[in-house]
């Protein structure tokens, strides 16, 4: 795909969500405790301005213009997490230790440091939204998480395409020792992730080993991408829990 079939995949989805009625708020939702703290945590990381990374994007007025619909798109997610929350009776919180350790390191160097750490942002998100989604009864929950997941499952594809680009110019050893480390850092990321958000996890059914192993397949299966290979099949999920273990 070219820069402007992103565009227009990103201005069919801005049409589709205006026509869209948002999910039903009054409704409500019940979250367990420690599936409200890991929901929290994760709208303070959707909810940038992506000031930086639109600074970073100018100099092709179509990638920047797709980039500005994919950072409204995460706004929108962090508007989605807040609605959740207000159903649930639970507020947001200001701000997270990994969020701003996130954005630190994002803003550290160009835009293709940038586009590295935010991947891993977007798959560790592919298999959490996938958990909240499948590992809970309540309608809302499913709702909320399934839009977000099929935006997510959007995103790696777009900052693949342009991170594919970006490593032709490195020569094979330095493009094998940056890959080496970046998946150094991923592990990094998906252990914390699963310690921080191991008691949601487990509310969801999901195991932090299961969820690091899996993070770390979807992450191979952007390198494949990044690379020029044919993407590897998506690894199968455990099935769905008839009531999951405690979540209400």
């Amino acid at each position: 795909m070219t820069y402007a079939h992103w565009l227009q995949d990103f201005e069919t989805e801005a049409e589709r969500r205006r026509q869209r009625e948002d999910p039903p708020w009054e409704r409500g939702a019940r979250l367990h405790p420690d599936v409200a703290k890991s929901i929290q945590r994760f709208q303070v990381g959707e909810a940038g301005d992506g000031a930086n990374l639109i600074a970073k994007a100018a100099g092709d007025d179509t990638y920047l213009a797709a980039v500005k619909l994919f950072v409204a798109e995460e706004q929108n997610h962090a508007r989605m997490l807040a609605g959740l929350l207000a159903a649930a009776n639970v507020s947001t919180i200001p701000g997270h230790w990994s969020d701003t350790v996130f954005v630190k390191l994002r803003r550290a160097l160009g835009l293709r440091l940038e586009l590295m750490v935010l991947l891993i942002a977007e798959v560790v998100a592919l298999r959490y939204y996938r958990a909240l989604r499948d590992g809970t009864t309540d309608p809302l929950v499913c709702q909320v998480a399934a839009r977000i997941l099929a935006d997510e499952e959007r995103h790696v594809p777009f900052h693949c395409h342009r991170l594919e680009i970006g490593f032709r110019a490195l020569r094979k050893p330095a493009r094998a020792a940056v890959l080496g480390a970046w998946r150094i850092l991923l592990l990094g990321v998906a252990v914390t992730v699963a310690a921080d958000h191991g008691p949601a996890l487990h509310r969801l059914g999901v195991g932090r080993v299961v969820f690091v192993a899996e993070v770390l397949t979807e992450f191979e299966a952007a390198l494949a991408r990044i690379r020029g290979e044919e993407a590897r099949p998506k690894p199968r999920y455990l099935p769905k829990r008839a009531r999951p273990r405690g979540l209400f």
